[in-house]
């Protein structure tokens, strides 16, 4: 909760270079929590203002050449400065492009998470993946009962990255290599509208900027859940959309820790 907390009081600027499809849900997620969104994508821009911001959020959805140009810009200006940062590994299952880029990204810039799906988390670590275009193919789910072997897979490659490994569906997991947390909140309906992904990369941003990067990671990934869940008794989609929006603004702590359903494993 202090996380969350000190995100609304410091407001810090987050640096989010992100696709147009979902750019300005992203960025009012990131308003909802309390902080400050930027949207800059311009190469010759972007050193500047990564360099004055908190945290830096980038995805590779509907990558252009510019854009992949600046993400790697800002990711170096990161590392060097110590400023904390997640890259979205969307769509690196079914495109070389992708994920050859992720990978250089990666080793260049040394983010402090790496989120994706289970499809996308096992072709950067070299397994035969099943993706079914951005979305995790049938056969790499994850659940309660297979997770096991996941898990090791994903502390492997945290402890090789240094990097926090989130991978989303219908069981979160995160893993810092030590401690690993499950997460089952969440409602079918945050996949039926675009850019809920975007948008919690965006959320993990705003809230790893206070240095804390397992918990804030956690914490982004719970409140996604939680506020799904609490926006889904509506009309239909669009009206889910707003409500997610609102409930991300407005929810309390004793909401929060009534709501999340966790399961927590050191080692």
């Amino acid at each position: 909760m202090q996380i969350k907390q000190s995100v609304k009081l410091k407001k810090p600027l987050i640096h989010c270079i992100t696709n147009p499809i979902s750019i300005n849900d992203c960025a009012n997620m990131v308003l909802a929590v309390g902080a400050k969104p930027i949207m800059a994508e311009h190469p010759l821009e972007v050193s500047e203002i990564t360099a004055v911001s908190k945290a830096l959020g980038v995805n590779l959805g509907n990558i252009t050449d510019n854009r992949m140009k600046s993400m790697l810009i800002s990711g170096r200006i990161a590392f060097e400065k110590k400023i904390p940062q997640v890259i979205d590994l969307v769509g690196v299952g079914c495109s070389k492009l992708r994920l050859d880029y992720a990978k250089k990204f990666i080793s260049e810039c040394h983010p402090s998470v790496i989120k994706g799906n289970m499809s996308e988390i096992k072709a950067i670590c070299g397994i035969k993946s099943n993706s079914k275009g951005i979305d995790v193919g049938a056969c790499d789910i994850v659940t309660e009962q297979n997770s096991d072997e996941s898990i090791e897979m994903l502390k492997t490659l945290s402890l090789q990255t240094g990097a926090v490994i989130a991978v989303t569906g219908v069981l979160d997991i995160i893993t810092n290599g030590t401690y690993t947390y499950l997460i089952t909140n969440g409602c079918e309906m945050l996949s039926m509208i675009t850019g809920t992904g975007c948008m919690l990369t965006s959320l993990i941003a705003s809230y790893i900027s206070s240095g804390n990067i397992l918990d804030s990671t956690v914490l982004a990934i719970a409140l996604m859940g939680i506020c799904g869940e609490l926006s889904q008794n509506v009309k239909g989609t669009g009206s889910f959309r707003t409500e997610l929006i609102d409930n991300m603004f407005s929810i309390s702590d004793d909401m929060l820790i009534k709501k999340i359903r966790y399961k927590s494993k050191l080692q």
